[in-house]
């Protein structure tokens, strides 16, 4: 007996590889891609405790977008794709103002994003709050949401 495949598997292969690249264009009704900001670290107040929000702490937030990059791809035009620093700079507004909850941080930067994004089909951000004072040595709590679970 070898090894390879046989002459009936290779044929199924190639038929089923042929179906698959004839209705492939059926599933993709938009193509998308996906711009990742990761590991924008932050200074912030968010915090249960009153000392959390009088000390501070360091938080990592990770974005990841969805968008239409076609036209930017051709291009080679900031204008035609989202511009990364605008993004950053949404994030940090958002991170700057005092919340209790990291849900309730991560919920508002979905909100800002598609308010101010519109192009940004969908997303998912992570918020890691770095040390967090729960009575022993953790090096991170995170909270990830994603833009079907924003609430206004």
């Amino acid at each position: 007996m070898s090894c390879g495949k046989s002459t009936k598997t290779s044929n199924l292969f190639r038929y089923i590889r042929h179906d698959f690249q004839i209705f492939l264009p059926l599933f993709k009704t938009q193509i998308m891609g996906m711009i990742s900001i990761e590991g924008m670290e932050f200074f912030s107040y968010h915090g249960h405790f009153r000392e959390e929000q009088v000390i501070g702490t360091r938080f990592i937030v990770d974005l990841f977008i969805q968008t239409d990059t076609r036209l930017a791809e051709k291009s080679d035009k900031l204008s035609d794709t989202v511009n990364y620093l605008a993004v950053y700079e949404t994030v940090k507004a958002e991170m700057a103002q005092k919340s209790h909850l990291l849900e309730h941080v991560a919920n508002r930067i979905l909100l800002a994003i598609h308010e101010q994004y519109p192009e940004v089909t969908d997303a998912e951000v992570k918020i890691s709050k770095l040390n967090p004072p729960l009575g022993g040595k953790i090096e991170r709590v995170c909270i990830t949401l994603s833009s079907e679970d924003i609430y206004e």
